[in-house]
């Protein structure tokens, strides 16, 4: 057995609206009734499938004949709501052909900032695999305003993957991976993700979908510092999900997991919680939290956002890098008054820092 062959028993897949949404401006019948037909050999198979879908507001789209995506929030949401019962809809009755039965999933960043909720969903997804059901997951498009604007859905699929505790994480696209400047190479492994790698990476031109490759590469970036391999693959190749369940390193682009992945409370200050604010801090001060110090306010030169203590907020220097996450335990307005300033009062605990 070659190293990536490995047993995959439970496996995240994430659809992208651009595999739904056909030349003809309607849902793909053909490529979701085969998706979910794989989705179903697998399942018979003693596999774990975890559906992470987007295309609620491309298939409202297409219900109500829209061609470009419309910019005002109360449209998307609306044209959400009608997608979304389109979409589920669809993924019943293709599953209920195979005798398998699905579950709908709605979340949103609260889910995950909360740590009653994030183990309310969790319990509920585990216990859908338990009953041999898929879990079919899709942001909030109805009422999640940022997520509707950031388009993020791949994020979703890494975040999601943390929570079950995945063993793989698959991206289906219209794409056959990631690909080298000459844009005819697929780059099969990537065992780091260096700003050469980023640079590969171009945002998408589509009317129905945002993101694009950029947004993969950061989900992807999410699994492997999570210890979760991830694959980036064309969803419209014959039995991809075959493929990805027993040979990932043949289905695509393939970024390995890092041999110091962050352990589960890293997790969640890394990934997990949706910063509430920003803090900003000097030199000196990044040196010595890269160096596992904790951050004292006298390292602090700028502040924004609005948290309160126990909030999780994102760490940048000088130049507006983010390049840590951690735990505060100070509110904004007290860190805004203490700032800079000689008492050295501790902002966040090195124990709650997170270097990205």
């Amino acid at each position: 057995m070659k190293p990536l062959e490995k047993n995959y028993k439970r496996i995240v897949v994430k659809i992208g609206s651009s595999l739904f949404y056909s030349g003809k401006k309607r849902l793909d019948f053909d490529l979701l009734s085969g998706i979910t037909r794989q989705i179903s050999g697998l399942a018979n198979e003693k596999k774990e499938i975890v559906i992470v879908s987007s295309g609620a507001i491309a298939l409202g789209m297409s219900v109500l004949g829209l061609v470009s995506r419309p910019k005002e929030l109360s449209y998307l949401q609306a044209i959400a709501a009608i997608g979304q019962n389109e979409l589920m809809n669809n993924y019943r009755e293709f599953f209920k052909r195979d005798g398998i039965n699905c579950g709908q999933v709605l979340l949103t960043w609260e889910d995950f900032d909360s740590r009653k909720r994030y183990l309310n969903a969790k319990n509920t997804l585990l216990t859908l695999l338990k009953l041999k059901a898929v879990p079919v997951i899709n942001e909030n498009d109805t009422i999640s305003t940022e997520e509707i604007k950031f388009g993020d859905n791949d994020q979703l699929s890494a975040l999601v993957s943390i929570l079950v505790n995945a063993d793989l994480l698959a991206i289906l696209s219209d794409v056959d991976g990631l690909l080298e400047k000459d844009k005819s190479t697929v780059v099969n492994v990537v065992d780091e993700i260096t700003p050469r790698v980023k640079a590969l990476a171009s945002p998408t031109d589509k009317n129905t979908s945002v993101g694009g490759m950029i947004t993969k590469i950061e989900a992807a970036k999410i699994a492997v510092g999570s210890n979760i391999p991830c694959v980036i693959a064309n969803g419209r190749r014959a039995d991809i999900l075959s493929t990805i369940a027993y040979h990932p390193q043949d289905a695509g682009t393939i970024f390995l997991p890092k041999k110091d992945y962050l352990a589960a409370k890293a997790r969640w200050i890394a990934f997990g919680a949706k910063p509430k604010g920003k803090v900003i801090v000097d030199e000196g001060a990044k040196k010595a939290l890269v160096n596992n110090k904790s951050l004292l306010s006298v390292g602090v030169r700028g502040v924004e956002g609005n948290f309160e203590r126990g909030d999780i907020v994102s760490i940048s220097d000088g130049e507006g890098n983010e390049f840590a996450r951690g735990k505060v335990c100070v509110s904004f307005g007290q860190l805004d008054k203490v700032k800079g300033s000689r008492s050295e009062k501790e902002v966040i605990h090195c124990d709650n820092i997170v270097v990205l």
